[in-house]
């Protein structure tokens, strides 16, 4: 079962750093005839908004999660990612259809954003809920974390890979497709693996009562929008400090002086430890509470959000790696541990999915997607020198508010989730 809720999320990470990859460097110049600034800035858009779509898939998926049944939303989920993923490595470039080229590599991008919308929430609230009767509910959850550094692995490792293989020109010209074309058969794997197990035994259990509602998803948001919306702070912070450092931490050590090889490198590094972090953020949300690995993981990224820029900026590989590790992999990586049981817990089974996702993807647009734009005008404006103050003080706020929103709300250590 765990093993089933993490195909999708390893998909999904893989997808974000391959397509950031591909969109930044070769979009641009084979889907849109525009100035070449203009068609990367184009191109990281299309990118872009298969994140902004996300709620939209949260919503959708999670009322079917919470009608229809855990398994099935995930299979459907599943399908739609395969498929949306393989017609994004099919799609012909401008030169051979014109401008039916950018729309439909926009329509499959929104499609994707759409399917990756439901992955957390209800892959959280499948497993969560099968191990409701376990000491180690929170591990159980947070395989669906483990998903995070394993696809980043899997995608630095294949980038390497395939680059090596062959020439830039050949990579542009057809060798990008291949990464999409592996996400396409892992998700056949993946859904080979769901159709073999079982549903959540509480929502059976809630199906066999009569007690499914009709509207799920709207009905969360008439009931429990304060504990949506306050619940989504916290993510709004772990999700900015990953976009943070895989979106914009890569152009800023670039920015200060190291090489693309040497932030790949500790990039790699820093998702090795996080994966470690992870597990033990993991057994810890169990054995102590939830809150108080999030709090940890919390109050680090505030303290060390201005330090972070700086020990970058001595432009120490070592130091830039240390930086890295503490406000990346520890940060996110630690507080990770917790947060599908936390997410999931704090919703009644009659519509766990629907909330769960609801509060965790509203949070990926006004965190993750927001805090690196935010982050890269701050660069512009008053350039490397100063920037890392005024962007360490954007980071400290989202700590606030998460630090805030936790205390908020209850522990869910040990509950009845039934």
């Amino acid at each position: 079962m765990a093993i089933a809720s993490i195909v999708g999320s390893i998909i999904e990470q893989y997808d974000f750093l391959v397509t950031g990859v591909i969109a930044a460097t070769v979009w641009g110049g084979i889907f849109f005839k525009l100035h070449e600034l203009a068609a990367v800035a184009a191109a990281i858009g299309v990118y872009g908004i298969g994140i902004m779509i996300r709620p939209v898939g949260a919503y959708i998926f999670g009322n079917i999660a919470d009608r229809s049944g855990r398994r099935n939303a995930m299979v459907y989920a599943l399908v739609l990612m395969g498929v949306s993923t393989l017609l994004i490595g099919l799609t012909p470039t401008y030169d051979s259809i014109g401008v039916i080229a950018p729309i439909l590599l926009i329509v499959f991008r929104l499609a994707q954003g759409i399917s990756f919308g439901a992955e957390f929430g209800t892959a959280s609230t499948w497993v969560i809920e099968q191990a409701a009767n376990s000491k180690y509910r929170g591990f159980w959850g947070a395989w669906v974390g483990f998903a995070i550094p394993i696809g980043l692995l899997l995608g630095f490792g294949s980038v390497v890979f395939v680059k090596s293989l062959m020439s830039p020109a050949d990579f542009i010209a057809y060798g990008w497709r291949i990464f999409f074309f592996i996400g396409f058969v892992v998700a056949i794997v993946g859904l080979i693996i769901r159709l073999r197990t079982e549903d959540s035994f509480l929502f059976e259990g809630l199906r066999t009562n009569h007690q499914v509602l009709d509207y799920p998803a709207r009905r969360v948001w008439r009931e429990m929008p304060g504990r949506i919306l306050r619940m989504s702070l916290v993510n709004a912070m772990f999700s900015g400090a990953f976009f943070l450092s895989f979106v914009f931490g890569t152009s800023y050590m670039k920015v200060v002086g190291f090489t693309g090889g040497q932030a790949e490198a500790i990039g790699l590094l820093a998702a090795a430890f996080m994966l470690v972090f992870m597990i033990i953020g993991a057994f810890l949300a169990d054995k102590v509470s939830r809150r108080a690995v999030l709090l940890t993981a919390a109050i680090t990224f505030l303290i060390f959000a201005i330090p972070y820029f700086y020990l970058i900026n001595t432009h120490h590989l070592l130091l830039a790696a240390i930086a890295e590790i503490i406000g990346f992999g520890f940060v996110f990586g630690f507080g990770y541990g917790a947060i599908p049981a936390f997410y999931t817990e704090n919703f009644p089974t009659r519509y766990r999915a629907s909330g769960a996702s609801a509060a965790y993807q509203i949070s990926q647009v006004y965190g993750g997607g927001l805090i690196p734009i935010m982050a890269g005008l701050i660069l512009k404006s008053v350039g490397v020198k100063h920037a890392f103050i005024y962007i360490g003080l954007l980071v400290m706020v989202y700590a606030l508010a998460a630090i805030w929103a936790i205390l908020a709300t209850p522990d869910t250590k040990g509950i009845d989730i039934a």
